[in-house]
């Protein structure tokens, strides 16, 4: 019965979404919609479901306009070679860190200013700290998923153990406590072969930090030596949850085999109170939900919810990661942009945000049932770390850092002092 009702709502929320596509919500159609073109647009997902939804429905008005998603392997290292080539794609995916760096220069070089007024693009409906911006104002991005860094939260189990899900960290340090006298030797659980868990701890702290600090993010970004001791309070953070033993080391090393698949199927098997995760680690749930014996067998309600580092109101981290750019040499760019002016609209932004189960980068924060904890969190209390201009090559000395001093490789002095040289 539960899962015929879950198909039948599945089938109505489709019809809906498919109706004001049809209908036309927030998108007006500019040209013939007997008007022929071709459109490639070029990423690195193996599956993109939500681009293909959009296809779908940008077909209704422009039946004979032929769209194409096109996987490219090592992506990073071939989508440059690929805008060279006679058959570029017309769109291609972006992300933030690639700004400053010069084997992607191209990438920028190649990309339509999307906030040209004769475009008719608007943007006025995404949030403003997601919209990069190029050093003459351009816009070279319409940002697509946004994402944000926490933990999963197996809600049935802590109700069996009559805990809160915690909003402070005294309140974290006290359901870790109770949890391990319960018999749940890791509390939080990740996986620890890389940088990914520790990131997602310590990486919103660290921003809510620097954010008013011009002078902190320059030294950081030049990877200034000095620059290191900005990074002692959230290393702090780091070696307290390591201190109070929220989270067993060896326990995630030995049955967390990845940090995608292999994560979500060990929380699903559902003794396991809270995983550190990312929204793209989140996107994956849906869809291995199924795969999980133990979840299928036993299901249980799970939510997303931040990690706090203190005892004060926390702050939303919510970076793009996932943009698309228009190859200016396109050979069908008036459709091309017509196509971008479709999913530019909150209606599509939205709905691609919850067919992936990422997070929206539009202003209607329309939010999956998973990430409703972030529903309360408005402008004054969410942090956009690419328009702090924070660069990619800072972040990462930031995440080794926290890695050596949670892995017991470096003592936080350690770590602090070699700042701008760690790999």
């Amino acid at each position: 019965m539960r899962s015929r009702l879950l198909i039948v709502l599945a089938a109505l929320l489709s019809l809906c979404f498919s109706y004001f596509a049809a209908n036309g919500a927030g998108f007006e159609p500019t040209f013939d919609p007997d008007t022929e073109a071709e459109i490639t647009v070029a990423g690195s997902y193996n599956n993109f479901e939500a681009l293909e939804a959009m296809f779908e429905e940008f077909g209704r008005y422009y039946p004979n306009v032929e769209m194409s998603y096109l996987k490219l392997d090592s992506y990073n290292n071939t989508i440059a070679t690929a805008l060279y080539g006679e058959e570029a794609p017309d769109i291609y995916c972006m992300q933030t860190w690639m700004i400053g760096r010069e084997p992607y220069q191209i990438l920028f070089d190649r990309a339509e200013n999307l906030s040209d007024p004769d475009l008719n693009i608007d943007l006025s409906g995404i949030r403003p700290g997601l919209i990069s911006h190029d050093p003459n104002g351009e816009t070279p991005m319409l940002p697509i998923f946004s994402t944000a860094f926490g933990v999963l939260v197996n809600e049935n189990l802590f109700r069996k153990e009559g805990l809160t899900i915690p909003t402070t960290f005294d309140e974290l340090a006290a359901v870790t406590q109770k949890l391990k006298e319960a018999g749940y030797q890791s509390p939080i659980m990740g996986f620890n072969s890389n940088l990914s868990m520790f990131y997602s701890l310590e990486y919103p702290d660290f921003v809510s930090r620097i954010k008013d600090d011009p002078e902190a993010i320059q030294k950081l970004n030049a990877l200034d030596p000095e620059a290191g001791e900005y990074l002692r309070p959230t290393l702090e953070f780091v070696k307290s949850v390591m201190d109070l033993g929220m989270i067993d080391l060896e326990k995630c090393a030995e049955e967390i085999p990845d940090d995608y698949q292999g994560m979500i199927l060990r929380f699903f098997e559902g003794d396991v109170p809270m995983i550190v995760v990312n929204g793209d680690t989140v996107s994956g749930t849906a869809k291995r939900e199924s795969l999980s014996e133990s979840f299928m067998e036993h299901p249980f309600r799970y939510s997303f919810h931040l990690i706090p580092s203190s005892n004060e109101i926390g702050f939303f981290l919510n970076p793009l990661v996932l943009a698309f750019a228009v190859n200016k040499n396109s050979a069908d760019l008036e459709m091309t942009n017509e196509f971008i002016r479709y999913i530019a609209s909150a209606e599509s932004l939205n709905r691609m945000a919850q067919i992936k189960r990422m997070i929206t980068p539009s202003k209607d924060f329309s939010l999956d049932k998973v990430y409703d904890s972030l529903g309360d969190f408005d402008e004054a209390h969410t942090i956009h770390p690419q328009a702090l201009g924070l660069l990619d090559d800072a972040i990462q000395q930031m995440r080794f850092a926290a890695y050596a001093v949670a892995n017991g490789k470096m003592t936080i002095d350690e770590a602090i002092a070699a700042y701008g040289t760690l790999e």
